[in-house]
């Protein structure tokens, strides 16, 4: 079957925001083996759209729609969709309900104000449905014939709906609504669809670049059939899918494994996870819990991103102890202990100073573990023996100290970026080490 994708807004159209949504919905359609040919991004105008939903009923089996299903006079992706499909509108009771609940919630909840007696509460929903302006109730007008998708996270609801053998689908453009909405409601519908199913392990790799682990695996690419494996390249990483498709889980998961062994044997201490889910940042966390370790970086370069990358993670309070952004020579001497004489005589980017960053941040907090970064990211600042991308990594663990240096390319906030990358990966790695 084949699936085409319609996202629908300006501000995707002009670049104003990122465009998630597709990328989540391609993966999930190749998932499940579909067939994705044609993405389309259309703005807030209805004869385009129009002409952009007829085009994709004339070359596509599946049409998923995302955007445009909110209450303002712009939102027009059911009302041109009905008549794409020569359909009418008609009120969904259940819908307008919903939409009621969801803005009396938020009147007690005490957006509005709030009410705690049974009589407040009467009036709450008397004044709620007050404060509802008549455009809301525009999106609980269903298209003839659809099947209503409840929004949990939101007021507008989704569509299903079937035309002349063409599958329609209709979710609203905000991530947080549109991928709950895509897993509770249209991926069991679209699984019914095909009689195959479809399981995929991620591999992911870092410490590697993308053209070795390619040349590394180039006769398994070149071999594959089912499963397949396809390679992407991450800022500092790459990412490996294999997946196969069989009459049942279990046979899939047999046809993956020998493929995943291979991969294992090859990549080694590389593979960080073999979890999709999973983050080299996440990785990190959970081996200093199992160990009963905390952490604590100093940043110079990348100035907090670090530290940053490890508290998004849930759970970080467990093992993150303290972050220093030591940017000044005067910052590394008085918070980290970083020696003048040091300083003086191999500077502010130098393994040596990188080193006494690390140890200090362990003897200024009690930190079993730390992490430090300096470097130059540029644009300037660099010189012929210490050029942009010249970037000094430590990890010290029970005393011990180890010191990489890099040497990156690319704009100021990439070399950050990879700097975050690879300093996570040599606290793995030492972490592990640490072990043996």
């Amino acid at each position: 079957m084949i699936v085409e994708l319609i996202s629908v807004g300006t501000e995707i159209l002009l670049g104003n925001i990122v465009n998630t949504n597709a990328n989540y919905l391609s993966q999930a359609c190749a998932m499940l083996g579909m067939s994705l040919y044609y993405q389309v991004v259309v703005g807030d105008n209805p004869g385009r759209l129009l002409d952009t939903i007829k085009t994709a009923l004339s070359r596509s089996d599946i049409i998923i729609l995302t955007g445009g299903l909110g209450p303002t006079q712009d939102d027009l992706t059911k009302e041109t969709t009905a008549r794409a499909i020569g359909r009418s509108l008609c009120m969904d009771e259940r819908s307008k309900h919903r939409i009621l609940e969801y803005f009396n919630t938020i009147y007690k909840s005490g957006t509005y104000g709030s009410s705690d007696n049974e009589a407040g509460i009467n009036d709450a929903v008397t004044a709620a449905y007050a404060r509802i302006t008549d455009n809301n109730w525009k999106q609980a007008m269903t298209i003839e014939g659809s099947l209503v998708l409840d929004n949990d996270n939101g007021t507008a609801p989704g569509y299903i709906v079937e035309d002349k053998g063409k599958l329609i689908i209709l979710l609203p453009g905000p991530p947080n609504e549109m991928k709950p909405m895509f897993e509770a409601h249209v991926l069991p519908h679209l699984k019914k669809l095909t009689d195959r199913t479809f399981v995929s392990r991620m591999v992911k790799i870092c410490g590697i670049g993308e053209s070795r682990a390619e040349t590394m695996i180039l006769d398994l690419i070149e071999q594959q059939d089912n499963p397949t494996i396809a390679p992407y390249a991450k800022t500092g990483e790459v990412h490996i899918r294999i997946t196969a498709s069989a009459h049942d889980e279990e046979e899939a998961n047999r046809l993956l494994q020998p493929v995943l062994d291979k991969l294992t044997e090859r990549f080694g201490d590389n593979i960080y996870t073999l979890d999709e889910k999973e983050t080299l940042e996440s990785v990190v966390i959970k081996l200093l819990a199992n160990r009963g370790l905390n952490l604590s970086v100093a940043e110079s370069c990348t100035g907090g991103l670090l530290a940053s990358r490890i508290v998004s993670i849930p759970g970080a309070s467990m093992v993150f102890n303290t972050g220093f952004v030591t940017y000044s020579n005067e910052a590394k001497r008085k918070n980290l202990g970083v020696k003048e004489k040091t300083l003086g005589k191999y500077g502010a980017v130098s393994s040596q100073t990188v080193r006494e960053m690390a140890e200090g941040a362990c003897l200024a907090t009690g930190s079993s573990v730390s992490a430090a970064i300096t470097g130059i990211a540029g644009p300037g600042g660099g010189t012929a023996e210490k050029p942009v991308g010249l970037v000094y990594i430590a990890c010290r663990v029970n005393g011990e100290t180890t010191v990489r240096e890099l040497h990156l390319k690319g704009s100021r906030d990439k070399i950050r970026e990879q700097s975050v990358i690879y300093t996570l990966d040599l606290i793995r790695r030492c972490l592990l080490a640490s072990d043996s």
